[in-house]
């Protein structure tokens, strides 16, 4: 729709109003693609979103009226700006299970999505220009975080095997050298979004002690930890080192996304301006959602539904591998995760996964073009497939839809 020229001279000085940061700040591709993956003729294998259809939805809808008709004055109020006690509580059981019993309550801030915590950690630790440390490829929401507060992404080197430690200090030395200011290493140690890759166990002492030597902080975000299929679980960093990582957890991928429900672990001396920093944007976190959360833990097997959770993503993922094994042509590899939610196929160079993209809609399949990802040099011969929406017979379809597509790309390329 054409602009009419009043509103054009409205429009160029509301854009001279912008802040420099404001110019960061973009939709991501993830979200781009969300809206293409409404469209039921495509096969999505796109989209990490948990499958919610095997919750107890019956009974989380009848603690929801409970909590609405027998407490609506409190759940439909303010809250506290650090969350309920209750939840905070239940939130050291949680972690608990994966090994991390060195956190206080009085450690625990509730925030809006593990999203909010990274907000935070931008808002307390990072002025503009300042650099901050990823792997490669990283998850895009914070990427998307850096930017908006206009700090640098470092790209470390990684292998099948996670962070290289080695390559991590020699980083850490280069950019201060440089006259870089690093404040913090973000890392998905855990299933990695958009890779799978997990950080080996016995690397992981290593990165907690190069950080901490070097005074770079550890944000450590572990929102697919619990879901791991096969293969033993390794040490959180903050298990390791409590003085030097915050940890951000996370019901979006156990639970609910849409509950829109986190929380982070942070060292005592850092507490309470981390909080403060969420509290003048939130104010406090929805009080409603929390209480549903706390009656599900109290009142649900909620272990046993993470068990059938496995099972089913384990299922999912499997197929997808053999999916993989028996359509994909020869010259692509991708990762074998053993959680989480992705597997990354890497392509040969030449590919532009962005514009195959466009073509994959025409062909009936979308995924997430890997140049999203990408803190440094956009990577853009790679994909992220997500197998956890979709059942067994879908990932099939999918993959042989993706698959021809590739082999016309290939065809083109070897002519």
């Amino acid at each position: 729709m054409a602009v009419p020229p009043s509103a054009q001279s409205l429009i160029a000085e509301h854009e001279a109003l912008y802040s420099q940061r404001a110019a960061g700040i973009k939709q991501s591709a993830v979200r781009d693609v969300f809206e293409l993956s409404l469209d039921a003729s495509l096969v999505s294998l796109a989209g990490g979103n948990p499958y919610l259809q095997s919750l107890p939805l019956k009974k989380l809808g009848d603690i929801a009226q409970r909590i609405i008709t027998e407490q609506g004055p409190v759940a439909l109020q303010y809250g506290s700006g650090l969350g309920t006690e209750e939840l905070r509580l239940q939130i050291l059981e949680v972690m608990a299970a994966e090994g991390i019993d060195n956190v206080s309550v009085d450690d625990v801030v509730i925030t809006n999505g593990s999203q909010s915590a990274q907000d935070m950690a931008c808002k307390v630790f990072c002025d503009p220009g300042d650099t901050v440390l990823c792997e490669d490829p990283t998850y895009v929401g914070a990427l998307n975080t850096f930017e908006a507060y206009q700090v640098k992404a470092a790209a470390v080197l990684t292998d099948a095997q996670g962070i290289v430690p080695e390559a991590l200090a020699e980083r850490i030395q280069s950019l201060r050298a440089a006259g870089e200011r690093v404040k913090f290493l973000y890392t998905i140690p855990n299933f990695n979004n958009p890779s799978g890759i997990t950080l080996a166990a016995h690397r992981r002492q290593q990165v907690v002690e190069i950080c901490r030597a070097a005074g770079v902080l550890i944000l450590e975000d572990n929102p697919y930890g619990m879901l791991r299929y096969d293969g033993e679980p390794a040490p959180t960093l903050r298990s390791l080192d409590p003085e030097n990582v915050i940890y951000m957890g996370s019901f979006s991928k156990i639970l609910s996304p849409g509950l829109r429900i986190g929380w982070a672990a942070v060292p005592s001396h850092l507490f309470r301006r981390f909080y403060l920093a969420g509290e003048a944007v939130a104010l406090c976190p929805p009080t409603l959602n929390q209480m549903i959360i706390s009656a599900y833990l109290r009142e649900h097997d909620w272990k046993g539904q993470i068990e059938s959770y496995c099972q089913l993503y384990a299922s999912r993922r499997d197929a997808m591998f053999a999916a993989l094994e028996k359509y994909l042509p020869a010259g692509i590899s991708y990762t074998r995760p053993e959680g989480g939610f992705f597997i990354w196929l890497t392509l040969p160079e030449g590919i532009d996964t962005y514009q195959l993209l466009q073509e994959g809609v025409q062909a009936g399949v979308i995924f997430i073009p890997g140049a999203a990802f990408s803190p440094g040099n956009p990577l853009s011969h790679t994909l992220r497939l997500a197998f956890c929406a979709v059942d067994e017979d879908t990932i099939d379809e999918g993959v042989k839809r993706l698959s021809k597509l590739l082999e016309r790309k290939l065809e083109v390329l070897s002519n």
